[in-house]
């Protein structure tokens, strides 16, 4: 494999590349530090060209994918904060392609979405090839590898069921609602995305703590069922769920206001750090 963590930046010279991170760094740092230049994309394969670029600005470590894939429901103690039933199938939503945003991004909260903001910190999958009828037993053979997302809610937009007629999608698909990133590690990084241990917090604050032996479905798993019969093309990035913790469920609740930082970590990946910046 042409990467270990795999980034996409603009360099000093105003160009983007891909870029490979040969160990973990903090996400802050990245910025300004020099990095091995990769020739090609995701669709059509990378490669190493021997050269290095200073990071001048660091990107979603994937270019705008036609659609991002989320589950919900797969965390077994998030189920039970919930008091909900453990669907007999992945739960399914989506998101748009401009709800996603950088790693180091600010995210513009819309005024009607400022009131029952909330997080959800995700171990995050991305899809190196164009997947069709996949089993959970080959899924690893479609996966490029493992980045951080945090699928952003406005929850005035999700409960009751009266608003939302029960459909997740409105309220997480607002612009720049995916921040996903730093990088994307390899499986030789990640070889058991089961066995990850992560962290939410806000201003600070751990808010979700967990390990992804707690999934209900497993990545592979999802991969099998997100590819039945549909085609999941290369670069997709799938959001896998998200443990408990979430605002909502806080008394008092705790969801984010304006200018709280979120910050979502995961073990050999790195951290997200974004901001919410209300909008007036």
């Amino acid at each position: 494999m042409a990467f270990e963590r795999l980034i996409r930046f603009v360099a000093g010279d105003g160009k983007t590349y891909y870029g490979n991170l040969t160990k973990e760094t903090p996400t802050v740092e990245i910025e300004g530090s020099n990095v091995e230049i990769l020739s090609g994309d995701i669709q059509s394969g990378l490669s190493k060209t021997g050269k290095e670029a200073t990071v001048s600005k660091l990107l979603p470590p994937i270019e705008k994918p036609n659609i991002i894939l989320c589950v919900g429901l797969n965390y077994r103690q998030h189920a039970e904060e919930c008091n909900l039933a453990i669907p007999s199938f992945p739960t399914i939503f989506t998101k748009p392609p401009d709800a996603l945003a950088g790693p180091l991004d600010d995210i513009p909260i819309h005024k009607d979405c400022q009131s029952q903001l909330d997080y959800e910190g995700e171990l995050t999958v991305i899809i190196g090839k164009d997947a069709k009828n996949v089993s959970a037993a080959n899924a690893p053979d479609y996966i490029l590898g493992y980045t951080i997302g945090n699928d952003i809610s406005a929850r005035n937009f999700q409960l009751p069921v009266s608003v939302s007629g029960g459909q997740f999608g409105y309220a997480k698909s607002f612009d720049k609602f995916a921040p996903i990133g730093p990088c994307i590690a390899s499986p030789v990084v990640i070889p058991d995305p089961q066995k990850l241990k992560y962290t939410t917090k806000v201003n600070g604050e751990v808010r979700q703590k967990t390990s992804t032996d707690d999934m209900i479905y497993t990545v592979a798993q999802i991969v099998e069922h997100l590819t039945r019969g549909t085609t999941v093309r290369a670069g997709t990035a799938i959001m896998t769920g998200t443990p408990s913790g979430v605002g909502l469920f806080m008394e008092p609740k705790g969801f984010v206001g304006n200018g709280d930082l979120v910050e979502v970590e995961v073990e050999g990946i790195g951290y997200l750090r974004n901001r919410m910046v209300f909008e007036k």
